[in-house]
C-alpha cells in the first residue's frame, strides 16, 4: 500500500505513551527457567564516570576511520579506544539516533532537528543542520529515533515521517498513522506502520508486507538477514518470525520465550549467522541459525545494566552495548569465555579441572563442582556450583591419573569420587602430584615437609604408601629426570637432587644447589619439563643441568627464540607440540615446529595478564580443542577452534590539538585538515592527543617524533597525549605510529603545523631591517667620508708634526753631537789638566825635593881648606832656598788647575767644613789625588810625621768615622 506524501496525521497525543510502552512498560511475569550462571565473552564495562556524559546511550555507529560515536542524552558522544569526547547539540538535544557514511560525515537525530557533523579544512569537528531543508508542511517536530546511510542517500526517521536526504533535498515519506520503528536488512528497508501492518520502503513508497492482524507484524523491532531470501522479524513480546517474502512464520526456537519475557528492543547479526539480540530487562542473548541460544550476556555476567538501549556490531565483529546506563563492548570474536565468581561464592581459584561431566574447581575456600556437559550445543552452560562436603580449606592441585581425580589439599591428599571425598593421605599440603618415571606404578607427591610416595590398593585405588625419609623440605615442584634421580625446588634453600634407595623408602644422596652451581640465584628456581627434558626456571632465563660438570648453564637456544617469555616461572603441557609458558601471570601458548623453528601466541591472552594466581598458575585440558584456565575469581576456556579474523589494524589518529600557552584552545579534531594552522610566537605550546581504534584487549604503544624539532623517533610508549612547550618559530610535523602486541606496526599518523616568527622576525620586520641596513649603510659612509677628511687633516696636521719633531730631533742629535764633541773635546782637556796637575804636583814636590837637597848639600860645603863655610854666609842662599820651597805662586798655580779639574772643589768643602784652614785644604787637595804622605810633606815643606799629624787633625775636623779612609772621603766628595 502506498503512503501520501502529504498526509500529516495527529501524533503528539500518542508519542509520549508509543516511547513508554515499547521501550520500558515491563511484560508479564511468568516465570522461566533461568541460566543462573553462563559462561560469557569478556565484557570491557565504560561507565559514565569514565565517559563523562548522560546515563542513557541510545545509539551506536562506527565511522570509516574507525572512531565508535554513540547518541548520549548529553549530545554526541565519541570514543577513539583512549580518548572520550562529548559535542554538544544546539539546544543541548539529546541525541536519539547516530550513523555514519562512506564520506566521514555523522549523522545524528534529535527532537526536532536532522544534520550532520564533519571535519572542515582546519580539521574540526562541525555540526551542520538539515532541518531548514524539511519542507515547511512537514516541520519536524518529534524525536528521530532511526537514521541510514544507503548510498547517495540518508534515511532519518521519527514517529510522524521518514526524510529522505538526497543530492542537497529532503523528501518527505509518511504513512495513514504513524511510524514505530525504521529497520535495515541487507539492502532493504521495513517499518511498522502502528495499527496498519509490517510495511518495506521502496523508494518513496512504502509497500505492506503483513496487515496488523498477522502474528510477527506487530512490535517489529528488529529485522535481520536470515537465509537467502528470509528475513528474522524479530518483536517486543512475541518473539522471532521468518519472513520468506510471502509470509511470517513463527520461528520457533530456544530464545522465543526468553526474548518475549524480557521484551526485544533490538537485534544486529554477527559473523557466522549468529543473531545478538538486545532486551529491555535482560541483557544480550545470542541465537544461531538453529535457534539455540548460545550466549547470554547480562548483569549478572559483566553488564553495568540489563537495558539495552542500542546494539552495533563494529568493524571487527565485536558488539557495542548503549545501555540505560553506561556503554559495554563484548568481544564476542574471541576465543576465550570467562566465568567470573560476581557473587564471592568460592574465592580464588588455584587449580580446575573437568572430570566425568563435572568441572570441579579447587579454591582458597575448598572444592567445588558443577555439572558439564561436553556434549552440549556450546561452550556457554548453566553452572551452579557447590562445595563438596568436608573439602573446606586451601585446595593446590587437582590431578587426574589413571582415571582416578585426586586433590591434593592443605589438609591432606584425597580421592574425589562424583561430590565425596575419600582421603588416602593426611600429609599436610599436596602441592604437586605425578608418576614416577622410573615405575610407573607409583605416585610422587611434593607436600609442605618433604615427599610422599603413593600406590594402588587391592581394589585399584590410589592409596598412600609411605613418607620419604631423609629429606623434610617443602617440595613446590618435583620433578624426576631420566637418570631417577628426584629434582625439589625448595622456596627458600635453591634446588635439591634427591637419590633414593632401591627400595624407594629413603634418600640415600642429597645434593643441593645454588649460585655456586652456575645457577643465577639460590631463590625461586622453578622445575618444568620440555619435551621429556628437565628445565629450571629463573628470573634470568632457562638452565639446564649438565651432568659431566655438574654445574648449571643458561638455555640460550631456547632463551633466545622465547624473548620475553625465556623469564617463564611455569611450563605446562598443551597440545601435540605445544606448551604453555606462564611467565607471571602473563600467558603464551607456544607450539614447536621441525628444525628447531617455534611460535609463540601471546595476542589471545594478553586480556589474562595479571589475572591469574601467580605461582599457582593452572591450565587443564577438558577437550581436544579446549583448555580450561583458571583465573582469580573464576576461569576461562580457551577454544583454540574459534575462528578468529586476522586482527586488522586501523590507522592511528590524531585526534585533537589544543593550544596550552594559556589556556586549552582547541585547533583541529583531527589531522584530515587540509590546512596546516599558524601560531603566533606567543602562542608556541601545544598538545596533542592521538590513538588507535583498536577495541580488542591488545597492548597497544605509541612513538611520536615531531620533525623540525626531533632528531629521532620517541621511545614506545603507553601514553596517548604529548605536550611540547616554548617551540621555536618554523614549519613542523608531528608523526605517531602506534604498535600492537610487540609485532604489528601501523602507518604513521601525521600533523603539520607552523609556528610564526615574532614580530622582530617576520617578512616586515626584514625588510625594515632591510632599509635600515640601507640608511645605516649610507649613514656609515657619510660618517666614514668625514672620518677620512678629519683623519687626513689629522694625518697631514700629524704629518707636519712628525717634520717638525723630526726637524727638532735632527737638531736635538746634532747638538747632541755637538755637546758629544765639546764633551770629549772638555774630557780631553780635563784628562790634560789632570795630567797638568799631576805633572805640576810633581814639578813642585821635585823641586821641593831639588832645593831640600841643595840645601842639605849646602850645608856640606867646605872651603878650600876643607872646612865648613860659616853659617852667615849661607844664611841668604837659605832664605832664598826657603822662599822657593814655600812660595805662594806654586800653590796658586796649583789651586787653579786642581779647580780646573776637579770643579769648584774647594768651595764645595769649604761652604760643608768652614772650620778648616789652607793647610787643611792643601791637604785634603793632595789627598784627593791620592798623593803619599811623602810627597805630601815634599809639597808642604813638613816631615812626614807632621803630615801624619795633619791628617790626624783634618780627621777630627771632618768628623769621620775611624773606620773610613780618608783618600775615599775626599775622592767621593
Amino acid at each position: 500500500m502506498g503512503a501520501a506524501l502529504s498526509r500529516k496525521p495527529g501524533i503528539k497525543g500518542i508519542l509520549s505513551l508509543l516511547i513508554y510502552s515499547i521501550l520500558f512498560i515491563l511484560p508479564s511475569h511468568s516465570v522461566a527457567k533461568e541460566f543462573q550462571n553462563t559462561g560469557f565473552p569478556y565484557v570491557q564495562n565504560f561507565t559514565k564516570l569514565a565517559y563523562q556524559a548522560g546515563n542513557q546511550n541510545w545509539s551506536v555507529t562506527q565511522g570509516p576511520d574507525g572512531v565508535m560515536y554513540y547518541g548520549n542524552s548529553k549530545g554526541l558522544l565519541a570514543y577513539d579506544g583512549n580518548h572520550w569526547q562529548l559535542y554538544p547539540m544546539p539546544h543541548n538535544l539529546t541525541v536519539r539516533s547516530v550513523a555514519s557514511d562512506n564520506k566521514g560525515r555523522i549523522y545524528t537525530g534529535a527532537f526536532g532537528e536532522i544534520g550532520y557533523w564533519g571535519y572542515n579544512s582546519e580539521g574540526r569537528f562541525l555540526y551542520t543542520s538539515l532541518t531548514d531543508l524539511v519542507p515547511p508542511e512537514f516541520a519536524l517536530k518529534d524525536e528521530v529515533w532511526k537514521i541510514y546511510a544507503d548510498g547517495d542517500r540518508v534515511l532519518f526517521q521519527s514517529f510522524a515521517s521518514i526524510f529522505i536526504y538526497e543530492q542537497g533535498r529532503i523528501e518527505v515519506v509518511r504513512a495513514q498513522s504513524p511510524f514505530l520503528f525504521l529497520l535495515k536488512a541487507g539492502d532493504r528497508f521495513f517499518v511498522e506502520v502502528i495499527s496498519k501492518g509490517l510495511y518495506e520502503l521502496k523508494g518513496r513508497k512504502l509497500e505492506q508486507v503483513a496487515p496488523a492482524g498477522v502474528p510477527g507484524a506487530t512490535g517489529v523491532l528488529s529485522v535481520l538477514p536470515f537465509r537467502e531470501g528470509q528475513y528474522v522479524v524479530g518483536t517486543n513480546r512475541n518473539g522471532l518470525f521468518i519472513y520468506d517474502g510471502r509470509t511470517l512464520k513463527p520461528w520457533q526456537n530456544q530464545a522465543n520465550q526468553f526474548l518475549a519475557e524480557h521484551q526485544l528492543n533490538n537485534g544486529v547479526r554477527l559473523q557466522n549467522g549468529l543473531f545478538a539480540y538486545g532486551t529491555i530487562l535482560k541483557g544480550v542473548v545470542v541465537v544461531d541459525t538453529a535457534g539455540n541460544m548460545v550466549q547470554k550476556i547480562n548483569k549478572t555476567s559483566g553488564l553495568q545494566n540489563n537495558t539495552v538501549l542500542s546494539l552495533y556490531s563494529d568493524q571487527a565483529q565485536n558488539l557495542w552495548l548503549g545501555l540505560d546506563n553506561g556503554i559495554d563492548h563484548v568481544e564476542v570474536d574471541s576465543p576465550l569465555y570467562f566465568y567470573f565468581d560476581k557473587s564471592g561464592k568460592f574465592g580464588t581459584v588455584y587449580a580446575s579441572i573437568i572430570h566425568d561431566n563435572k568441572i570441579y574447581l579447587g579454591t582458597n575456600q575448598g572444592l567445588f563442582y558443577s555439572e558439564w556437559f561436553p556434549n552440549g550445543v556450546s561452550l556457554f552452560q548453566n553452572l551452579d556450583f557447590r562445595m563438596i562436603a568436608g573439602s573446606q580449606g586451601q585446595v593446590w592441585d587437582l590431578s587426574l591419573l589413571d582415571g582416578q581425580l585426586l586433590c591434593g589439599h592443605n589438609d591432606g591428599t584425597f580421592r574425589v569420587a562424583g561430590d565425596k571425598l575419600v582421603r588416602i593421605s593426611d600429609a599436610k599440603g599436596g602441592w604437586v602430584i605425578g608418576k614416577l618415571l622410573s615405575n610407573p606404578d607409583y605416585l610422587l607427591q611434593g607436600t609442605y615437609n618433604g615427599l610422599v610416595l603413593y600406590k594402588k590398593d587391592e581394589a585399584g585405588n590410589w592409596a598412600l604408601w609411605h613418607r620419604v625419609e631423609g629429606f623434610s623440605g617443602p617440595s613446590r615442584y618435583v620433578e624426576q629426570d631420566n637418570n631417577g634421580s628426584i629434582w625439589v625446588s625448595h622456596a627458600y634453600k635453591g634446588l635439591f637432587r634427591l637419590t633414593l634407595t632401591g627400595d624407594l623408602r629413603k634418600v640415600r644422596e642429597s645434593s643441593s644447589f645454588g649460585r655456586t652451581s652456575g645457577l643465577p640465584s639460590d631463590y625461586k628456581i622453578n622445575i618444568s619439563r620440555l619435551f621429556n627434558r628437565i628445565l629450571f626456571s629463573s628470573e634470568a632465563g632457562f638452565y639446564v643441568f649438565d651432568e659431566v660438570s655438574n654445574r648449571f648453564t643458561p638455555y640460550q637456544e631456547l632463551n633466545r627464540k622465547l624473548g620475553s617469555f625465556a623469564t617463564s616461572n611455569r611450563i605446562l603441557k598443551a597440545g601435540k607440540g605445544s606448551y604453555w609458558f606462564i611467565n607471571h601471570g602473563k600467558v603464551a601458548l607456544v607450539s614447536f615446529g621441525s628444525g628447531g623453528n617455534l611460535s609463540i601466541n601471546t595476542n589471545q591472552f594478553s586480556i589474562l595478564d595479571g589475572r591469574m594466581v601467580q605461582q599457582y598458575e593452572n591450565i587443564s585440558q577438558i577437550r581436544a580443542s579446549d583448555y580450561l584456565i583458571s583465573i582469580d575469581d573464576g576461569f576461562v576456556v580457551y577454544s583454540t577452534d574459534t575462528r578468529q579474523q586476522q586482527l586488522k589494524l586501523p590507522p592511528v589518529l590524531i585526534r585533537r590539538v589544543e593550544n596550552t600557552t594559556e589556556s586549552a584552545t582547541l585547533l583541529s579534531d583531527n589531522s584530515s585538515g587540509s590546512t596546516s594552522p599558524e601560531l603566533p610566537f606567543d602562542q608556541n605550546d601545544i598538545r596533542i592527543a592521538y590513538a588507535l581504534p583498536l577495541y580488542q584487549q591488545a597492548n597497544v604503544r605509541f612513538q611520536y617524533f615531531m620533525e623540525g624539532y626531533s632528531s629521532q623517533w620517541s621511545a614506545w610508549g603507553s601514553a596517548a597525549l604529548k605536550e611540547f612547550s616554548n617551540l621555536p618559530h618554523g614549519d613542523y610535523a608531528f608523526k605517531v605510529r602506534a604498535r600492537v602486541n610487540d609485532n604489528l606496526l601501523t602507518e604513521a599518523a601525521t600533523y603539520r603545523f607552523t609556528v610564526l616568527p615574532p614580530w622582530y622576525a617576520t617578512t616586515w620586520a626584514y625588510l625594515a631591517y632591510a632599509v635600515l641596513a640601507v640608511l645605516l649603510a649610507l649613514l656609515l659612509r657619510k660618517l666614514y667620508y668625514l672620518k677620512l677628511q678629519r683623519d687626513k687633516a689629522r694625518i697631514q696636521h700629524k704629518l707636519e708634526q712628525e717634520k717638525q719633531e723630526h726637524l727638532k730631533r735632527e737638531a736635538l742629535l746634532h747638538e747632541q753631537k755637538l755637546v758629544k764633541l765639546r764633551n770629549e773635546q772638555l774630557r780631553t782637556e780635563l784628562s790634560g789638566k789632570s795630567r797638568e796637575l799631576a805633572s805640576t804636583a810633581l814639578n813642585i814636590v821635585y823641586k821641593n825635593e831639588l832645593l831640600q837637597n841643595i840645601r842639605v848639600e849646602m850645608n856640606k860645603l867646605e872651603d878650600a881648606e876643607g872646612k865648613k863655610l860659616p853659617a852667615a854666609k849661607l844664611k841668604k842662599i837659605q832664605r832664598i832656598l826657603d822662599e822657593g820651597m814655600g812660595e805662594q805662586q806654586d800653590w796658586n798655580r796649583f789651586e787653579n788647575s786642581f779647580d780646573e779639574v776637579h770643579e769648584n772643589y774647594f768651595r764645595k768643602l769649604k761652604e760643608d767644613y768652614p772650620d778648616l784652614t789652607p793647610n787643611d785644604l792643601k791637604l785634603s787637595a793632595y789627598l784627593r789625588m791620592n798623593m803619599s804622605s811623602k810627597e805630601i810633606a815634599s809639597l808642604l815643606n813638613i816631615t812626614v810625621r807632621s803630615v801624619e799629624l795633619r791628617r790626624y787633625r783634618l780627621r777630627k775636623k771632618l768628623n769621620m768615622e775611624h773606620d773610613k779612609n780618608l783618600v775615599e772621603f775626599f775622592m767621593e766628595l
